[in-house]
């Protein structure tokens, strides 16, 4: 998989060099609010970032797909991560799914970022890499990203399930044509 861009946005691999950016995400109770541990901990060490930096690069390795890098194309700014990836589950009762998910600093939060990615990646999932299906989920209280996952066309199951304890809602797409 090659790197893209969307139109204000890069997307690429994670590598160690993003220890930083990915500390400043993980560490920050804002980005934690909606998540519960459904998303990880919160870190508290940048050896911890190293850590899930090295596991999404063996998700690459073994399955060709994990989450990549999100930077800011005017700037080169790394603004957090986004992307697909193949989760064998079970979560809310499916198994071996590929889930769309994104995670953002807070300050690039409300300025349209996250529908960006989330668009781009589902195009890239369904166009390039010709997946059936995209499922996502996200925190029943976390209004913003239920409204940006509507917002790029999955739909959404009306019953509530939970992960780690925290309530959470179900959306999912098929590919828009039949290979």
């Amino acid at each position: 998989m090659l790197p893209f861009d969307s139109a204000r946005l890069h997307f690429r691999p994670l590598t160690p060099a993003d220890t930083a950016g990915m500390f400043a995400l993980d560490s920050d109770p804002a980005v934690h609010r909606y998540l519960g541990g459904i998303g990880g901990q919160m870190v508290s060490t940048l050896a911890q970032s190293a850590q899930t930096i090295a596991y999404i690069e063996a998700q690459y390795a073994a399955v060709g797909i994990g989450r990549w890098a999100v930077v800011l194309r005017e700037t080169g700014e790394f603004m957090g991560w986004a992307g697909l990836k193949l989760v064998a589950g079970p979560i809310n009762g499916r198994h071996d799914f590929y889930d769309l998910g994104y995670r953002f600093l807070p300050r690039f939060w409300g300025q349209g970022y996250g529908f960006e990615a989330a668009r781009a990646w589902l195009d890239y999932g369904f166009d390039v890499l010709h997946l059936p299906r995209i499922c996502a989920y996200a925190g029943a209280h976390n209004v913003a990203s239920r409204r940006i996952l509507t917002k790029i066309g999955l739909r959404e199951e009306p019953e509530e399930f939970l992960v780690e304890g925290l309530p959470c809602v179900w959306f999912e797409a098929d590919a828009p044509y039949q290979t």
